[in-house]
Protein backbone atom coordinates (compact mmCIF):
# COMPACT_ATOMS: atom_id res chain seq x y z
CA UNK A 1 0.00 0.00 0.00
CA UNK A 2 2.81 2.36 0.81
CA UNK A 3 3.73 2.58 -2.86
CA UNK A 4 0.51 4.54 -3.35
CA UNK A 5 1.06 7.10 -0.62
CA UNK A 6 3.26 10.02 0.16
CA UNK A 7 4.41 10.30 3.74
CA UNK A 8 4.81 13.80 5.05
CA UNK A 9 6.82 14.29 8.21
CA UNK A 10 6.47 17.30 10.47
CA UNK A 11 9.70 18.60 11.95
CA UNK A 12 11.63 16.62 9.36
CA UNK A 13 15.26 17.63 9.19
CA UNK A 14 16.73 14.76 7.19
CA UNK A 15 19.73 12.66 8.17
CA UNK A 16 22.57 14.84 9.36
CA UNK A 17 25.70 14.81 11.46
CA UNK A 18 25.81 16.91 14.62
CA UNK A 19 28.07 17.60 17.55
CA UNK A 20 25.45 18.48 20.13
CA UNK A 21 23.23 16.78 22.67
CA UNK A 22 19.64 15.63 22.32
CA UNK A 23 16.81 17.02 24.47
CA UNK A 24 16.30 15.42 27.87
CA UNK A 25 14.37 12.15 27.85
CA UNK A 26 11.32 11.65 30.03
CA UNK A 27 13.49 10.61 32.98
CA UNK A 28 15.66 13.75 32.61
CA UNK A 29 18.66 11.77 31.41
CA UNK A 30 20.77 13.57 28.81
CA UNK A 31 21.66 11.39 25.83
CA UNK A 32 25.00 12.43 24.44
CA UNK A 33 25.33 12.31 20.67
CA UNK A 34 28.90 11.57 19.69
CA UNK A 35 30.52 13.67 16.95
CA UNK A 36 29.61 12.55 13.42
CA UNK A 37 27.06 10.03 14.72
CA UNK A 38 24.41 9.39 12.09
CA UNK A 39 20.86 10.21 13.09
CA UNK A 40 17.30 9.46 12.02
CA UNK A 41 17.06 7.48 8.82
CA UNK A 42 20.85 7.34 8.61
CA UNK A 43 21.50 5.43 11.82
CA UNK A 44 22.09 1.71 11.40
CA UNK A 45 19.29 0.57 13.72
CA UNK A 46 16.85 2.49 11.52
CA UNK A 47 18.27 0.83 8.40
CA UNK A 48 17.88 -2.65 9.88
CA UNK A 49 14.31 -1.71 10.82
CA UNK A 50 13.61 -0.68 7.26
CA UNK A 51 15.03 -3.99 6.00
CA UNK A 52 12.85 -5.89 8.48
CA UNK A 53 9.80 -4.12 7.07
CA UNK A 54 10.79 -5.03 3.53
CA UNK A 55 11.17 -8.65 4.58
CA UNK A 56 7.75 -8.56 6.28
CA UNK A 57 6.15 -7.24 3.09
CA UNK A 58 7.77 -9.98 1.04
CA UNK A 59 6.65 -12.58 3.58
CA UNK A 60 3.07 -11.32 3.29
CA UNK A 61 3.14 -11.61 -0.48
CA UNK A 62 4.45 -15.18 -0.26
CA UNK A 63 2.31 -16.53 2.57
CA UNK A 64 -0.70 -14.15 2.64
CA UNK A 65 -1.46 -11.95 5.66
CA UNK A 66 -0.59 -13.63 8.94
CA UNK A 67 -0.32 -10.76 11.40
CA UNK A 68 0.21 -12.91 14.50
CA UNK A 69 3.23 -14.63 12.99
CA UNK A 70 4.68 -11.42 11.59
CA UNK A 71 4.42 -9.74 14.99
CA UNK A 72 6.42 -12.55 16.59
CA UNK A 73 9.13 -12.33 13.94
CA UNK A 74 9.53 -8.58 14.43
CA UNK A 75 9.34 -8.79 18.22
CA UNK A 76 12.08 -11.42 18.39
CA UNK A 77 14.33 -9.73 15.82
CA UNK A 78 14.38 -6.52 17.82
CA UNK A 79 14.80 -8.40 21.09
CA UNK A 80 17.97 -9.98 19.68
CA UNK A 81 19.16 -6.57 18.50
CA UNK A 82 18.50 -5.16 21.97
CA UNK A 83 20.29 -8.01 23.72
CA UNK A 84 23.37 -7.57 21.52
CA UNK A 85 23.37 -3.81 22.06
CA UNK A 86 22.94 -4.21 25.83
CA UNK A 87 26.49 -5.55 26.22
CA UNK A 88 27.79 -2.18 24.98
CA UNK A 89 25.54 -0.11 27.23
CA UNK A 90 26.39 0.80 30.82
CA UNK A 91 23.10 -0.40 32.37
CA UNK A 92 20.97 -2.47 30.01
CA UNK A 93 20.08 -6.08 30.85
CA UNK A 94 19.50 -8.62 28.05
CA UNK A 95 16.24 -10.54 27.86
CA UNK A 96 17.45 -13.95 26.70
CA UNK A 97 21.24 -13.88 26.37
CA UNK A 98 22.98 -15.12 29.50
CA UNK A 99 26.58 -15.57 30.57
CA UNK A 100 27.92 -12.80 28.33
CA UNK A 101 29.60 -10.04 30.30
CA UNK A 102 29.11 -6.34 29.67
CA UNK A 103 32.01 -5.01 27.62
CA UNK A 104 34.48 -2.57 29.19
CA UNK A 105 33.80 1.14 28.90
CA UNK A 106 36.48 1.64 26.25
CA UNK A 107 34.69 -0.86 24.00
CA UNK A 108 31.27 0.76 24.39
CA UNK A 109 31.53 2.66 21.13
CA UNK A 110 29.36 3.11 18.08
CA UNK A 111 31.39 0.80 15.85
CA UNK A 112 31.03 -2.17 18.18
CA UNK A 113 27.32 -1.48 18.66
CA UNK A 114 26.79 -1.41 14.91
CA UNK A 115 28.64 -4.68 14.41
CA UNK A 116 26.84 -6.43 17.27
CA UNK A 117 23.32 -5.38 16.29
CA UNK A 118 24.02 -6.20 12.64
CA UNK A 119 24.94 -9.80 13.36
CA UNK A 120 22.00 -10.16 15.74
CA UNK A 121 19.59 -8.78 13.14
CA UNK A 122 21.14 -10.79 10.31
CA UNK A 123 20.96 -14.14 12.13
CA UNK A 124 17.40 -13.67 13.40
CA UNK A 125 16.12 -12.40 10.04
CA UNK A 126 17.67 -15.46 8.39
CA UNK A 127 15.81 -17.63 10.89
CA UNK A 128 12.41 -15.98 10.59
CA UNK A 129 12.47 -14.62 7.02
CA UNK A 130 14.65 -17.39 5.61
CA UNK A 131 13.39 -17.03 2.04
CA UNK A 132 15.10 -13.63 1.80
CA UNK A 133 18.53 -14.59 3.11
CA UNK A 134 20.21 -13.25 -0.03
CA UNK A 135 18.78 -9.78 0.67
CA UNK A 136 20.19 -9.79 4.19
CA UNK A 137 23.57 -11.09 3.01
CA UNK A 138 23.81 -8.30 0.46
CA UNK A 139 23.20 -5.72 3.17
CA UNK A 140 25.88 -7.24 5.42
CA UNK A 141 28.39 -7.10 2.56
CA UNK A 142 27.35 -3.52 1.88
CA UNK A 143 28.20 -2.76 5.51
CA UNK A 144 31.61 -4.38 5.11
CA UNK A 145 30.69 -7.31 7.37
CA UNK A 146 31.25 -11.00 6.66
CA UNK A 147 27.87 -12.82 6.64
CA UNK A 148 29.70 -16.14 7.02
CA UNK A 149 31.44 -15.17 10.26
CA UNK A 150 29.71 -17.43 12.80
CA UNK A 151 32.03 -16.65 15.71
CA UNK A 152 30.54 -17.06 19.19
CA UNK A 153 33.42 -15.31 20.94
CA UNK A 154 31.78 -13.27 23.74
CA UNK A 155 34.74 -10.89 23.73
CA UNK A 156 34.00 -9.58 20.23
CA UNK A 157 31.13 -7.61 18.72
CA UNK A 158 30.64 -10.29 16.04
CA UNK A 159 30.43 -13.02 18.65
CA UNK A 160 28.05 -11.05 20.85
CA UNK A 161 25.71 -10.40 17.92
CA UNK A 162 25.70 -14.07 16.96
CA UNK A 163 25.22 -15.14 20.57
CA UNK A 164 22.30 -12.76 21.03
CA UNK A 165 20.53 -14.20 17.99
CA UNK A 166 21.30 -17.76 19.07
CA UNK A 167 19.91 -17.13 22.56
CA UNK A 168 16.64 -15.68 21.23
CA UNK A 169 16.14 -18.42 18.64
CA UNK A 170 16.80 -21.19 21.16
CA UNK A 171 14.73 -19.62 23.93
CA UNK A 172 11.73 -19.27 21.62
CA UNK A 173 12.09 -22.60 19.85
CA UNK A 174 9.13 -24.20 21.64
CA UNK A 175 7.22 -21.12 22.75
CA UNK A 176 3.82 -22.29 21.49
CA UNK A 177 3.99 -20.64 18.07
CA UNK A 178 4.64 -24.01 16.40
CA UNK A 179 7.11 -22.43 14.00
CA UNK A 180 8.87 -25.74 13.46
CA UNK A 181 5.80 -27.99 13.43
CA UNK A 182 6.97 -29.76 16.57
CA UNK A 183 3.94 -29.33 18.79
CA UNK A 184 2.09 -32.56 19.49
CA UNK A 185 -0.67 -33.02 16.93
CA UNK A 186 0.83 -30.77 14.26
CA UNK A 187 2.09 -33.52 11.94
CA UNK A 188 5.37 -31.71 11.40
CA UNK A 189 3.65 -28.81 9.63
CA UNK A 190 4.75 -25.31 10.63
CA UNK A 191 2.03 -23.18 12.26
CA UNK A 192 -0.44 -26.06 12.13
CA UNK A 193 -3.35 -25.72 14.54
CA UNK A 194 -2.27 -28.30 17.11
CA UNK A 195 -5.30 -27.46 19.28
CA UNK A 196 -7.77 -28.60 16.62
CA UNK A 197 -10.10 -25.59 16.70
CA UNK A 198 -13.40 -26.16 14.91
CA UNK A 199 -15.90 -23.31 14.53
CA UNK A 200 -19.42 -23.89 15.81
CA UNK A 201 -20.84 -22.39 12.61
CA UNK A 202 -20.02 -23.50 9.08
CA UNK A 203 -19.85 -21.05 6.18
CA UNK A 204 -23.24 -22.35 5.06
CA UNK A 205 -25.08 -22.63 8.35
CA UNK A 206 -25.13 -20.31 11.36
CA UNK A 207 -26.50 -22.19 14.37
CA UNK A 208 -25.22 -19.81 17.07
CA UNK A 209 -25.26 -16.15 16.08
CA UNK A 210 -23.09 -15.19 19.04
CA UNK A 211 -20.22 -17.28 17.68
CA UNK A 212 -17.84 -16.70 14.79
CA UNK A 213 -18.76 -17.80 11.28
CA UNK A 214 -16.26 -18.01 8.43
CA UNK A 215 -17.30 -16.75 4.99
CA UNK A 216 -16.59 -17.65 1.38
CA UNK A 217 -13.70 -15.79 -0.24
CA UNK A 218 -13.01 -15.49 -3.95
CA UNK A 219 -9.87 -17.30 -5.04
CA UNK A 220 -9.35 -14.68 -7.75
CA UNK A 221 -9.81 -17.31 -10.45
CA UNK A 222 -13.56 -17.61 -10.54
CA UNK A 223 -13.83 -20.04 -7.66
CA UNK A 224 -14.47 -19.80 -3.92
CA UNK A 225 -12.95 -21.17 -0.75
CA UNK A 226 -13.51 -20.94 3.01
CA UNK A 227 -10.35 -19.86 4.85
CA UNK A 228 -9.48 -21.59 8.09
CA UNK A 229 -9.17 -19.65 11.33
CA UNK A 230 -5.72 -18.01 11.51
CA UNK A 231 -3.48 -19.44 14.28
CA UNK A 232 -6.35 -20.19 16.71
CA UNK A 233 -3.76 -21.42 19.24
CA UNK A 234 -1.89 -18.09 19.41
CA UNK A 235 -2.96 -17.44 22.99
CA UNK A 236 -0.68 -20.35 23.86
CA UNK A 237 2.39 -18.43 22.67
CA UNK A 238 4.66 -17.29 25.51
CA UNK A 239 4.57 -13.48 25.94
CA UNK A 240 7.76 -11.44 26.36
CA UNK A 241 6.73 -8.87 28.96
CA UNK A 242 3.26 -9.97 30.06
CA UNK A 243 2.75 -12.44 32.88
CA UNK A 244 0.21 -14.42 30.84
CA UNK A 245 -1.98 -14.16 27.75
CA UNK A 246 -5.12 -13.71 29.85
CA UNK A 247 -3.63 -11.16 32.25
CA UNK A 248 -5.90 -8.39 30.95
CA UNK A 249 -8.71 -10.42 29.37
CA UNK A 250 -11.74 -8.13 28.93
CA UNK A 251 -15.25 -8.96 30.08
CA UNK A 252 -17.72 -10.52 27.63
CA UNK A 253 -19.02 -8.79 24.48
CA UNK A 254 -22.67 -7.80 24.03
CA UNK A 255 -24.75 -10.86 23.20
CA UNK A 256 -27.67 -11.44 20.87
CA UNK A 257 -30.81 -10.03 22.46
CA UNK A 258 -29.04 -7.08 24.09
CA UNK A 259 -29.89 -3.48 23.21
CA UNK A 260 -26.18 -2.69 22.94
CA UNK A 261 -25.56 -5.27 20.23
CA UNK A 262 -28.65 -4.20 18.30
CA UNK A 263 -27.48 -0.58 18.32
CA UNK A 264 -23.89 -1.39 17.43
CA UNK A 265 -24.82 -3.58 14.47
CA UNK A 266 -27.15 -0.84 13.24
CA UNK A 267 -24.30 1.64 13.59
CA UNK A 268 -22.04 -0.47 11.35
CA UNK A 269 -24.67 -0.49 8.60
CA UNK A 270 -25.30 3.25 8.85
CA UNK A 271 -21.60 4.12 8.89
CA UNK A 272 -20.87 2.07 5.79
CA UNK A 273 -23.85 3.48 3.89
CA UNK A 274 -22.46 6.99 4.43
CA UNK A 275 -18.73 6.44 3.95
CA UNK A 276 -16.94 9.63 2.90
CA UNK A 277 -13.82 9.66 0.73
CA UNK A 278 -11.74 10.40 3.81
CA UNK A 279 -13.26 7.41 5.61
CA UNK A 280 -12.72 5.13 2.62
CA UNK A 281 -9.09 6.21 2.60
CA UNK A 282 -8.78 5.55 6.33
CA UNK A 283 -10.24 2.06 5.98
CA UNK A 284 -7.78 1.24 3.21
CA UNK A 285 -4.77 2.81 4.90
CA UNK A 286 -5.27 0.84 8.09
CA UNK A 287 -6.30 -2.35 6.27
CA UNK A 288 -3.16 -2.27 4.11
CA UNK A 289 -2.86 -3.78 0.68
CA UNK A 290 -0.08 -5.19 -1.51
CA UNK A 291 3.30 -5.20 0.24
CA UNK A 292 1.48 -5.15 3.56
CA UNK A 293 3.53 -5.24 6.74
CA UNK A 294 0.54 -6.06 8.99
CA UNK A 295 -0.28 -4.18 12.18
CA UNK A 296 3.04 -4.68 13.99
CA UNK A 297 4.90 -3.51 10.91
CA UNK A 298 2.52 -0.58 10.45
CA UNK A 299 3.45 0.69 13.89
CA UNK A 300 7.13 0.04 13.24
CA UNK A 301 6.74 2.39 10.28
CA UNK A 302 5.18 4.95 12.61
CA UNK A 303 8.10 4.46 15.02
CA UNK A 304 10.51 5.09 12.19
CA UNK A 305 8.69 8.36 11.47
CA UNK A 306 9.38 9.31 15.07
CA UNK A 307 13.05 8.46 14.60
CA UNK A 308 13.26 10.82 11.63
CA UNK A 309 11.20 13.51 13.33
CA UNK A 310 13.26 13.49 16.53
CA UNK A 311 16.59 12.57 14.89
CA UNK A 312 17.25 9.48 16.98
CA UNK A 313 20.69 7.99 17.29
CA UNK A 314 21.30 4.24 17.19
CA UNK A 315 20.88 3.78 20.95
CA UNK A 316 17.49 5.41 21.03
CA UNK A 317 16.19 3.51 18.02
CA UNK A 318 17.35 0.16 19.41
CA UNK A 319 15.40 0.83 22.58
CA UNK A 320 12.31 2.23 20.85
CA UNK A 321 11.99 -0.63 18.33
CA UNK A 322 12.51 -3.20 21.08
CA UNK A 323 9.79 -1.77 23.32
CA UNK A 324 7.43 -1.02 20.43
CA UNK A 325 7.68 -4.46 18.84
CA UNK A 326 7.58 -6.68 21.93
CA UNK A 327 4.49 -4.69 22.86
CA UNK A 328 2.92 -5.44 19.47
CA UNK A 329 3.84 -9.11 19.84
CA UNK A 330 2.36 -9.38 23.33
CA UNK A 331 -0.74 -7.42 22.31
CA UNK A 332 -1.43 -10.00 19.61
CA UNK A 333 -1.09 -12.81 22.14
CA UNK A 334 -3.47 -11.07 24.56
CA UNK A 335 -5.86 -10.20 21.74
CA UNK A 336 -5.99 -13.82 20.55
CA UNK A 337 -6.71 -14.94 24.10
CA UNK A 338 -9.87 -12.83 23.99
CA UNK A 339 -10.76 -13.86 20.43
CA UNK A 340 -10.51 -17.56 21.09
CA UNK A 341 -12.01 -17.44 24.60
CA UNK A 342 -15.18 -15.71 23.40
CA UNK A 343 -15.18 -17.04 19.79
CA UNK A 344 -17.34 -14.03 18.96
CA UNK A 345 -19.28 -13.13 15.83
CA UNK A 346 -18.43 -10.42 13.32
CA UNK A 347 -20.80 -7.90 11.68
CA UNK A 348 -20.74 -9.87 8.43
CA UNK A 349 -22.96 -12.55 9.98
CA UNK A 350 -24.76 -10.28 12.45
CA UNK A 351 -25.99 -7.83 9.81
CA UNK A 352 -27.29 -10.70 7.67
CA UNK A 353 -29.46 -11.92 10.54
CA UNK A 354 -30.49 -8.62 12.11
CA UNK A 355 -31.52 -7.09 8.74
CA UNK A 356 -32.64 -10.21 6.92
CA UNK A 357 -35.08 -9.40 4.10
CA UNK A 358 -34.99 -5.70 5.03
CA UNK A 359 -34.06 -3.06 2.44
CA UNK A 360 -30.84 -1.32 3.50
CA UNK A 361 -28.07 0.66 1.82
CA UNK A 362 -24.58 -0.76 1.69
CA UNK A 363 -21.55 -1.23 -0.48
CA UNK A 364 -22.52 -3.27 -3.52
CA UNK A 365 -19.02 -4.42 -4.37
CA UNK A 366 -16.22 -3.13 -6.61
CA UNK A 367 -17.28 -0.23 -8.86
CA UNK A 368 -20.91 -0.36 -7.65
CA UNK A 369 -20.77 2.13 -4.82
CA UNK A 370 -23.57 2.28 -2.26
CA UNK A 371 -26.73 0.57 -3.43
CA UNK A 372 -30.03 -0.63 -2.01
CA UNK A 373 -29.90 -4.30 -1.06
CA UNK A 374 -31.40 -6.91 1.20
CA UNK A 375 -29.79 -7.24 4.60
CA UNK A 376 -28.51 -10.73 3.87
CA UNK A 377 -26.50 -9.37 0.91
CA UNK A 378 -24.52 -6.88 2.97
CA UNK A 379 -20.72 -7.15 2.96
CA UNK A 380 -17.70 -5.31 4.42
CA UNK A 381 -15.91 -2.66 2.36
CA UNK A 382 -13.24 -5.09 1.26
CA UNK A 383 -12.10 -6.98 -1.87
CA UNK A 384 -13.74 -10.35 -2.52
CA UNK A 385 -10.36 -12.08 -2.19
CA UNK A 386 -10.20 -10.93 1.44
CA UNK A 387 -13.76 -10.23 2.51
CA UNK A 388 -13.24 -10.35 6.26
CA UNK A 389 -10.44 -11.41 8.62
CA UNK A 390 -10.63 -15.21 9.14
CA UNK A 391 -10.88 -15.35 12.92
CA UNK A 392 -13.31 -14.28 15.68
CA UNK A 393 -14.10 -10.62 16.23
CA UNK A 394 -13.82 -9.73 19.91
CA UNK A 395 -11.53 -7.90 20.41
CA UNK A 396 -10.33 -6.09 17.30
CA UNK A 397 -6.71 -6.85 16.48
CA UNK A 398 -6.18 -3.46 14.86
CA UNK A 399 -7.54 -1.77 17.97
CA UNK A 400 -5.51 -3.85 20.41
CA UNK A 401 -2.22 -3.54 18.57
CA UNK A 402 -2.75 0.13 17.75
CA UNK A 403 -3.77 0.91 21.32
CA UNK A 404 -0.68 -0.91 22.54
CA UNK A 405 1.83 0.60 20.14
CA UNK A 406 0.36 4.09 20.32
CA UNK A 407 0.61 3.99 24.10
CA UNK A 408 4.14 2.60 23.85
CA UNK A 409 5.29 5.47 21.64
CA UNK A 410 3.61 7.96 23.95
CA UNK A 411 5.40 6.52 26.96
CA UNK A 412 8.73 6.22 25.18
CA UNK A 413 8.79 9.77 23.81
CA UNK A 414 7.21 11.31 26.93
CA UNK A 415 4.55 13.01 24.82
CA UNK A 416 1.41 12.08 22.90
CA UNK A 417 2.37 14.40 20.04
CA UNK A 418 2.82 12.62 16.71
CA UNK A 419 2.18 14.99 13.79
CA UNK A 420 2.11 12.48 10.94
CA UNK A 421 0.20 12.93 7.71
CA UNK A 422 -0.51 10.61 4.81
CA UNK A 423 -1.90 11.54 1.40
CA UNK A 424 -3.67 8.92 -0.71
CA UNK A 425 -6.45 8.27 -3.16
CA UNK A 426 -9.66 6.66 -1.78
CA UNK A 427 -10.67 3.41 -3.43
CA UNK A 428 -7.31 2.49 -4.90
CA UNK A 429 -7.10 -0.76 -2.93
CA UNK A 430 -10.78 -1.70 -3.08
CA UNK A 431 -12.42 -0.27 -6.20
CA UNK A 432 -9.68 1.15 -8.45
CA UNK A 433 -12.11 2.15 -11.19
CA UNK A 434 -14.15 4.26 -8.78
CA UNK A 435 -11.60 6.52 -7.15
CA UNK A 436 -12.35 9.46 -4.92
CA UNK A 437 -10.49 12.74 -4.73
CA UNK A 438 -7.09 12.68 -3.05
CA UNK A 439 -7.30 13.22 0.70
CA UNK A 440 -4.83 13.83 3.51
CA UNK A 441 -5.25 11.94 6.76
CA UNK A 442 -3.78 13.60 9.82
CA UNK A 443 -2.56 11.82 12.95
CA UNK A 444 -1.84 14.63 15.43
CA UNK A 445 -1.26 12.32 18.40
CA UNK A 446 -0.36 8.68 18.96
CA UNK A 447 -3.64 8.19 20.79
CA UNK A 448 -5.68 9.60 17.92
CA UNK A 449 -3.76 7.44 15.43
CA UNK A 450 -4.68 4.37 17.48
CA UNK A 451 -8.31 5.44 17.76
CA UNK A 452 -8.51 6.12 14.03
CA UNK A 453 -7.09 2.66 13.36
CA UNK A 454 -9.74 1.11 15.59
CA UNK A 455 -12.55 3.19 14.10
CA UNK A 456 -11.46 2.21 10.60
CA UNK A 457 -12.40 -1.38 11.37
CA UNK A 458 -15.93 -0.35 12.33
CA UNK A 459 -16.22 1.84 9.23
CA UNK A 460 -15.02 -1.03 7.08
CA UNK A 461 -17.61 -3.40 8.53
CA UNK A 462 -15.18 -5.79 10.21
CA UNK A 463 -16.07 -4.98 13.84
CA UNK A 464 -18.70 -3.49 16.09
CA UNK A 465 -17.73 -0.73 18.55
CA UNK A 466 -17.40 -3.14 21.48
CA UNK A 467 -14.61 -4.96 19.62
CA UNK A 468 -12.90 -1.63 19.01
CA UNK A 469 -13.29 0.01 22.42
CA UNK A 470 -12.29 -3.02 24.45
CA UNK A 471 -9.44 -3.72 22.04
CA UNK A 472 -7.99 -0.24 22.59
CA UNK A 473 -8.27 -0.69 26.36
CA UNK A 474 -6.59 -4.09 26.23
CA UNK A 475 -3.72 -2.83 24.09
CA UNK A 476 -3.01 0.11 26.36
CA UNK A 477 -2.90 -2.16 29.39
CA UNK A 478 -0.35 -4.36 27.60
CA UNK A 479 1.80 -1.33 26.79
CA UNK A 480 1.78 -0.13 30.41
CA UNK A 481 2.73 -3.57 31.70
CA UNK A 482 5.50 -3.86 29.13
CA UNK A 483 6.74 -0.39 30.03
CA UNK A 484 7.70 -1.77 33.44
CA UNK A 485 9.45 -4.70 31.74
CA UNK A 486 11.22 -2.35 29.33
CA UNK A 487 12.44 0.02 32.04
CA UNK A 488 13.81 -2.94 33.98
CA UNK A 489 15.81 -4.10 30.96
CA UNK A 490 17.28 -0.68 30.21
CA UNK A 491 18.31 -0.53 33.86
CA UNK A 492 16.09 2.37 34.86
CA UNK A 493 13.30 2.72 37.44
CA UNK A 494 9.71 3.50 36.50
CA UNK A 495 9.10 6.98 37.86
CA UNK A 496 5.90 8.83 38.61
CA UNK A 497 5.58 10.91 35.46
CA UNK A 498 5.47 7.71 33.37
CA UNK A 499 2.74 6.35 35.60
CA UNK A 500 0.60 9.45 35.14
CA UNK A 501 1.19 9.43 31.39
CA UNK A 502 0.07 5.81 31.12
CA UNK A 503 -3.18 6.53 32.93
CA UNK A 504 -4.32 9.24 30.51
Amino acid sequence: MWGFITLLFLNFQGGMEVTTTSPPTTDNKIEVITPNEKLGENNLAYKWGKLALEATAKDTDRFNPRPTISSRFLGLIFTAVFDAWSRYDDKAIPVYMQGVERRPLQEQNLKNKEIAISYAAFRTMNEYYFTDESMFREFMVELGLDPDDTSLDPNTAVGIGNLAAKAVIEARHNDGANQYGEEEGSNGKAYFDYMGYKPVNSADENIDLNRWQSKYFSDGKGGQFVPKCLTPYWHKVEPVGLQSADQFRPGPPPMVGSKQLEEEVKEVVELQANLTDEQRALVEFMRDGPQSVQQAGHWLKFAQEVSVRDQHNLDKDVKMYFYNQITAMDAFIACWDSKMYYDYARPYALVHEFFKDEDIYGWGGPEKGMVEMKGQDWRPYSPSTFLCPPFPGYVSGHSAISGACGEALKLFTGSDEFGSEVTLTPGILTEPNRLGKEVTLEFPTFSEAAEMAGLSRVLGGYHIQADNIEGLKLGRKVARENWIFFKKHIGEPVISNHTSLSNN
